[in-house]
């Protein structure tokens, strides 16, 4: 088994996307990454720019970060060409690597974009390192800047940072000084290809909390009112668990409720709210056992929101 430690960069226009309607908001113009085998120690490497098809004019943003310039992409190969050697470098059944959760989502809308299959037809696991290192060395969980973790660790910077083959490589170097078991069991999965069905969906478990990931529906109402996104049971016991707060949602990206099981204690539920690249809704929803303090929190978060927005009530007539 290979690791394929991947990073990009891309390329925008000055509109937002619901402005200017591209299909493509975010354009690929650099690809990098480090092949590791599975001790993790490097063994090759890719790194290619890609000719701008879209976005003429690079974004003022884009360009002060990354230190690129139109002429130099323009000598570049289309990325047709460099996707089609990529994915023939990286072999067979790679386990992908990336600092955050953007990078495979934005490739596979690149590939779908270019004519190209997605990397599957369903989620796939991947390792989100920013998770794995604020998970072995952050307190709080904290999510940090690659160069910050990259100078807590003590790795030598030899090389500049913000290209796509030099985050690559860092990012594989920070994974190759994550050291304990129970760090490496939390795989992340990349949901640009939602299950298509119900017995596609997928109920993943990590020991302290289970993640699952519905199928798609037409609208978010009808998906909020299904049975399975809806419980709040124990994942641990599959018992029926007493309902302590109703759903409500705090930013209007998620809802959050809480449960007890009279055996494992509170459970707190999150039900993330995603939308799929044909417009359909999915969520991908964790149970997570909590202690009596966080417990508190919810419920204190929730009387706040006492008036903001909730669950829709199940309408009368319907099963």
């Amino acid at each position: 088994m290979n690791y394929i430690v991947l990073d990009l960069e891309w390329n925008q226009g000055s509109q937002s996307p619901s402005v200017s309607g591209t299909p493509l908001p975010f354009e690929i113009i650099e690809i990098g990454a480090v092949k590791l085998n599975n001790d993790r120690v490097m063994i090759d490497e890719f790194s290619e720019l890609i000719k701008p098809q879209i976005y003429k004019t690079m974004h003022y943003m884009t360009g002060k970060i990354i230190h690129l310039k139109m002429q130099e992409l323009n000598l570049a190969k289309p990325f047709t060409d460099v996707m089609a050697r990529f994915l023939e470098w990286c072999g067979k059944d790679p386990v992908f690597c990336t600092w955050g959760p953007l990078d495979l989502y934005e490739l596979q809308r690149n590939m779908t974009y270019y004519g190209f299959k997605p990397l599957s037809d369903r989620p796939f696991a991947f390792y989100d390192v920013q998770k794995l290192f604020a998970l072995e060395h952050e307190e709080n969980h904290k999510r940090l800047a690659l160069e910050t973790a990259v100078d807590q660790i003590g790795i030598e910077k030899d090389i500049p940072f913000h290209r796509a083959f030099s985050d690559a490589y860092y990012t594989a170097k920070v994974f190759a000084e994550i050291k304990r078991d129970d760090t490496l069991r939390h795989y992340s999965y990349d949901v640009y290809s939602p299950p298509k069905n119900k017995e596609a969906e997928q109920v993943l478990f990590f020991g302290n909390y289970d993640k699952y990931i519905s199928r798609t529906f037409a609208s978010k109402e009808a998906m909020l009112q299904d049975r399975k996104v809806k419980n709040c049971d124990c994942y641990i016991c599959n018992q029926k668990a007493q309902k302590i707060v109703k759903f409500f949602s705090p930013t209007g990206k998620y809802y959050l409720g809480l449960s007890k099981c009279d055996v494992h204690g509170f459970i707190k539920v999150k039900v993330r709210i995603r939308k799929s690249e044909d417009d359909r809704y999915f969520t991908v929803k964790t149970r997570k056992i909590i202690t009596p303090a966080e417990a508190e929190e919810i419920i204190i978060r929730s009387k706040k929101f006492k008036n903001g927005k909730r669950l829709p009530a199940k309408k009368e007539g319907k099963k």
